[in-house]
């Protein structure tokens, strides 16, 4: 019988064997293929002062965070929403020092008061990597190609990246598309609500077009240079090229240039990564600013829980019923192939219903 005090709170929820189990072989697979590109593991602590996790990215909100007063410092502590902010202080203190750019990948757990209507978990393994001293085309290009390949080696397929420039309405109103500073806000806002109509309203009828710029690359960027008639964003839609040149067949490309939500402290670049089977973003990344020592830096981060979603399917290894006196050595062996073992314990165990396969006889191993 379940007792109320034996629920879980609403967007909490038990990762049950064969969810964990696809969780860590997602987490093994892509950190491994983070190592294998030259980022180095760092493990951050999960809680901080909240002055800390607050300060060092723009859009990061304390009041999303769980709170509680330190009772050694007497400071206000806080259990992190997100991991990046943590990299971005690791980066500013103690590898200050370290030779740029730096590549540092991470995993761990993050907790937040109220989750997003279309991602109800209140709790989410977050994994990425941040390469700090950079926010190049060339450090966007290696970032995206690596998030893609990450989420490849994670059994994920039919991947797909939407590009965005976070940074877009205060570049084209500095020249191109001039705006008094008191619109900039209303006009983000509007484009952000994709409305037409509160555009005008808002004064930015000279950005309606950007409605329409998006989808499918090659289209949306046609839409967007015949926008950009001043030069305006020449950089930036040359980046743009650049990046997709090296992504090549690994995944299709979408632009939306005016999407900001989950953008909130990127600057010039951000993409968000969509696979098949799995409901919602898998990840998003960008360029941005490390806050308080104003670095630049470029990175994603990926949401383990939600990989597994469209991973194919779960690996099969044979289990291996071990009973009472049997071959140590052999059992040893056979775990070091990579299969699991079972070792009896009680008299008259039904070797099937504990999800057994084969059994060892000897030296052999015999199919149930």
């Amino acid at each position: 019988m379940t007792e109320p005090d034996d629920l879980l709170p609403e967007g909490l929820e038990d990762k049950l064997p064969r969810e964990a189990e696809a969780i860590t072989r997602a987490m093994r697979s892509s950190l491994d293929v983070l190592w294998s590109h030259g980022y180095d593991r760092v493990r951050p602590p999960l809680i901080e002062f909240e002055k800390s996790l607050a300060g060092r990215m723009d859009g990061v909100q304390p009041r999303r965070m769980f709170r509680f007063v330190d009772p050694v410092s007497l400071r206000t502590l806080a259990l992190r929403s997100d991991i990046t902010p943590q990299i971005g202080r690791i980066a500013a203190t103690s590898m200050a020092g370290t030779p740029r750019p730096l590549r540092l990948a991470y995993c761990g757990e993050t907790a937040q008061i109220k989750a997003d209507q279309l991602a109800p978990a209140r709790e989410r393994t977050q994994l990425g990597a941040e390469l700090i001293g950079a926010d190049s085309v060339a450090a966007a290009s290696e970032v995206v190609a690596l998030a893609i390949e990450a989420l490849s080696a994670a059994g994920l397929t039919g991947i797909s990246v939407d590009f965005t420039l976070p940074d877009l309405v205060d570049t084209l109103s500095e020249s191109a598309l001039p705006l008094a500073p008191e619109l900039i806000g209303n006009v983000r806002r509007e484009l952000d609500m994709k409305d037409a109509g509160g555009l005008r309203a808002a004064g930015g009828e000279a950005y309606l077009p950007l409605l329409y710029a998006t989808g499918p690359f090659e289209e949306a960027l046609e839409k967007l240079c015949a926008i950009d008639a001043g030069g305006a964003l020449a950089s930036r839609i040359a980046g743009l090229k650049a990046i997709v040149k090296r992504i090549g067949d690994a995944a299709r490309v979408t632009l939306d240039p005016t999407e900001r939500h989950g953008f909130e402290y990127q600057s010039w670049f951000g993409f968000t990564l969509y696979a098949e089977g799995v409901r919602g973003a898998v990840g998003r990344g960008g360029t941005y600013l490390i806050g308080g020592a104003n670095e630049p830096a470029t990175g994603f981060t990926l949401y383990v829980d939600q990989m597994i979603e469209g991973s194919r399917g779960s690996e099969t290894v044979d289990l291996v019923y071990l009973a009472n006196g049997h071959d140590r050595e052999k059992a040893a062996e056979l775990r070091a192939k990579g299969y699991r073992t079972l070792a009896q314990i009680e008299d008259g165990e039904d070797l099937l219903a504990l999800g057994c396969t084969h059994k060892l006889s000897g030296k052999d191993m015999v199919a149930l």
